[in-house]
């Protein structure tokens, strides 16, 4: 036996040809406990394929799953003053800020998007809440503003998913002006006779829960989601009572009146186009998944839409072996 080449090379030639095998393959489920491989995970919208337990979801992929073909349009919102208050605890809020954008790669709290659901232009908004726990503050309320003024612009329907620990603390109470900003907001949907549509997700909680969260046409929740003002455990250590199994919980509020639907997240898609288009009083979409629209129009390619189709079933055919059309009004 060699022991040089039988031992020593290939034990050097492991240690200089090992691959780096990232962190982050798996993700252990908080509720079974069972490790999920990330593809298999990210496939089922980061909801447990052994349980169902349905885990955080980026408004980033969750609006790639909901409009067609993955394609939608942010919308912009108005930039707040970095920091009102020079807010400072165990750290400046800036630099708070600085590190969720770095964590996260968002802007902040919220996305809003526009696109095409079942063929069914939408302004959709959602509340990250690995960014400062999804908390609300100017930032929000602005999103919130964006979104309903451009569903009215739009002339369509606003879907928002909420998740959030409640106002932001580092804003005082300019955050907590954000609650009849917003529910100004829902009202200009109302007037324009437009349906709004909230989502609520694990968790949905404090001021969020007192303002926009709560004033939906249409309340939806996912499975398990914690939905409250306060927390189980503050009312607990409060009334010194043990508070009911599920309490605050999407299925027990559900039972109690508070919610319409509990839908899980991979059918949520297909039962948000039923309710959009019935609000709309339009007829049933094609469900399943959808390509992406050809453009996605702007306000001003909306309004000649009406021209744009007259013209083109004026359309007369080009000279013989011509591949093109020309219109009616061209013929000289």
């Amino acid at each position: 036996m060699n022991w040089i080449s039988n031992y020593v090379r290939p034990r050097i030639n492991s240690i200089f040809s090992r691959r780096e095998v990232p962190e982050n393959l798996w993700t252990k489920c908080d509720e079974c406990g069972t490790m999920l491989f990330h593809r298999e995970l990210a496939e089922n919208l980061n909801v447990c394929t052994n349980c169902g337990h349905h885990m955080a979801i980026t408004p980033r992929a969750r609006f790639t799953a909901l409009f067609d073909g993955g394609i939608f349009t942010e919308v912009a919102v108005p930039e707040p003053i970095a920091d009102p208050l020079g807010f400072r605890d165990g750290k400046k809020y800036t630099d708070r800020l600085k590190e969720a954008r770095r964590t996260t790669e968002e802007r902040e709290a919220m996305l809003v998007a526009e696109g095409e659901m079942g063929r069914t232009r939408i302004v959709a908004a959602g509340q990250d809440f690995s960014f400062m726990a999804g908390s609300m503050g100017m930032y929000v309320g602005n999103a919130i503003i964006a979104a309903a003024e451009r569903a009215v612009e739009r002339r369509c329907p606003l879907v928002l998913f909420s998740a959030a620990g409640g106002a932001r603390m580092q804003e005082g109470i300019l955050s907590l002006m954000q609650m009849p900003r917003t529910t100004v907001a829902v009202q200009m949907l109302k007037e324009a006779n437009l349906p709004y549509i909230v989502v609520l997700t694990h968790p949905t909680t404090g001021g969020v829960t007192a303002s926009y969260a709560m004033l939906g046409d249409v309340q939806i929740a996912e499975p398990g989601a914690l939905i409250c003002f306060a927390g189980p455990r503050v009312i607990e250590q409060t009334i010194r009572e043990k508070l009911p199994e599920g309490f605050q919980r999407a299925e027990y509020l559900l039972d109690h009146g508070m919610l319409d639907r509990v839908t899980p997240r991979g059918q949520l898609r297909d039962e948000l186009i039923s309710i959009v288009r019935m609000l709309l009083k339009e007829p049933p979409a094609v469900m399943g998944d959808l390509p992406a629209p050809a453009t996605l129009e702007s306000p001003a390619s909306t309004a000649l839409h009406e021209g744009e189709a007259a013209a083109e079933g004026a359309e007369a055919p080009a000279p013989s072996g011509s591949g093109e059309t020309a219109p009616a009004g061209d013929k000289g």
